[in-house]
């Protein structure tokens, strides 16, 4: 056995004890993180103009610090990159963790001394779990994928600025730097294709045990090693052993994932964002992932129901149902408060908190009233193609309206790794899944308000060709599941098969 292999296991078991403390102590780990994060806050700009210094219960801060989007939130960001001191949180962050937002363009995140950790030692603690329940910890001698946006930074207002993943490779741990792939050189290339043949330049003839990174960009890297080796990723890489994906639901990619790897790999799931390391996979048994309570963020609910009403109920972890969705609110030790980060989240166990992603608040069709959302159409979807044994390569939806009872439906643009034989057969089969998920789309196909789904078949590679068309090819961007516009579908009508 190897040093580093060696070392994990005591270390994975250290850790393991303090997440499973966690998991008993949430509730008062909440408590006491709210507490001081008021107290640190009541100098900067944020806490006096919500009157920080009068908080001394949750009741009190609803009453003083609204919910807001990036949006609302944007004039104390401004300042911030002013070169303004003490604005949102004590200082200036170290970082700004630049993203894309749909209606405010670039977003810029703070990222603090106090918040790194959260982002850092939340992605270690999710592999040193998986160690610790499973035993394998040979990945550590091994080389390891950690594809990130370029490492290149800009400053915003004297601020090191750029995608989170570019910031986090800067805090890669010393003793991993002779593991990790690709080289700093190539993960500051721009140009997604290029950075991606250099990948497979790099990593092709080593010794891969552990690759990360969302399910579309893993699927493009095992093709084209396919397509350049003419073997499949079992074959080159015998020792690999354990994937990490986050960013979208995992279940629509993982059938034909597998069968282009070539056999099923462990993998552990994570749920990071620029506001925060929300919940990651510490089990390959309990369904979900654990809710990150105890690493300087603060977290509020809100039932989806009320997202969009004047004063939504904003609820405290105990307060959570398992089975009902929630849209997810952060206050975090980088100075958001009473943040949306645009996720909707259901927990599947309250006992410790573990959760799954749901959707996205803005990624939902309600077109006639039904407010289909993410996971209703990913089950629906998926549910048949299991049953017929179709595996898909990607999808979404929009509606498609027209005038007149009874013509409008929803349009489904998927690419097919295998075709339905009879692909209205498959329609009608989703179709019967998401009336049977959603009792307002059923009442609206019952009504003939609406037609049943169609389906518009995308050939071959064509979502990649759509995203490049964009230029968001790569990285960590992602085609949204649902839009309740046809802004995506018109686009993607150039790319039918």
């Amino acid at each position: 056995m190897k040093f580093k292999s060696l070392l994990a296991k005591p270390f994975a078991g250290y850790i393991y004890k303090g997440v499973k403390k966690d998991m008993e102590n949430a509730l008062a780990d909440q408590d006491r993180i709210f507490k001081d994060l008021i107290k640190t806050a009541k100098i900067t700009e944020f806490g006096k103009d919500h009157k920080f210094d009068q908080i001394s219960q949750y009741a009190d801060f609803q009453q003083a610090v609204p919910v807001r989007d990036y949006e609302q939130f944007k004039p104390y960001i401004e300042r911030i990159k002013e070169g303004k001191h003490n604005v949102l949180w004590k200082g200036k962050p170290i970082y700004f963790a630049k993203t894309s937002g749909t209606t405010s363009g670039v977003k810029y995140i703070p990222i603090s001394k106090e918040s790194i950790s959260n982002h850092i030692n939340t992605a270690r603690n999710a592999l040193l779990c998986h160690i610790a329940e499973t035993g394998n910890n040979k990945f550590t001698d091994g080389k390891m994928i950690f594809l990130s946006g370029s490492p290149v930074l800009d400053r915003v207002g004297g601020i090191p600025t750029g995608r989170l993943s570019g910031i986090v490779n800067h805090h890669v741990p010393g003793y991993l730097r002779t593991n990790q792939l690709p080289s700093y050189e190539t993960n500051c290339i721009e140009e997604w294709e290029s950075k991606l043949d250099r990948i497979i330049d790099e990593t092709m003839k080593q010794d891969m045990r552990l690759i990360s990174g969302i399910p579309p960009w893993m699927q493009m890297y095992f093709d084209r090693l396919i397509e350049r080796t003419g073997k499949k990723a079992a074959a080159l890489f015998p020792n690999l052993s354990v994937i990490v994906h986050g960013g979208v639901n995992f279940e629509p990619y993982k059938a034909r994932l597998f069968d282009t790897i070539g056999k099923f790999i462990p993998h552990v799931e994570t749920f990071p964002a620029s506001e925060g390391f929300i919940a990651f996979q510490d089990s390959q048994e309990a369904e979900g992932l654990l809710l990150n309570t105890n690493s300087g963020i603060f977290f509020e609910f809100i039932p989806t129901s009320e997202v969009f009403n004047e004063n939504p109920r904003r609820l405290k972890l105990h307060e959570v149902k398992v089975g009902e969705n929630y849209a997810l609110v952060i206050n975090n030790n980088a100075g958001l408060w009473g943040y949306s980060i645009g996720d909707t989240v259901r927990f599947v166990s309250t006992n410790p908190y573990r959760l799954v992603v749901s959707g996205r608040i803005k990624h939902f069709i309600s077109a006639f009233g039904e407010h289909v959302i993410g996971e209703e159409v990913e089950y629906s979807l998926m549910k048949a193609a299991t049953e017929q044994g179709i595996k898909i390569t990607e999808f979404t939806v929009a509606p498609m309206i027209q005038q007149g009872k009874g013509k409008s439906f929803h349009e489904w643009f998927i690419e097919f790794e295998n075709e339905p034989e009879n692909i209205e057969a498959f329609a009608n089969q989703v179709n019967e899944n998401l009336r049977a998920k959603n009792i307002y789309y059923d009442d609206l196909i019952t009504g003939n308000i609406l037609l049943p789904l169609q389906i518009r078949s995308v050939r071959k590679n064509g979502f990649i060709d759509y995203m490049k068309s964009i230029g968001k090819l790569g990285g960590q961007n992602k085609v949204p599941r649902l839009s309740n516009d046809r802004k995506i579908a018109e686009q993607l009508e150039n790319y039918i098969g």
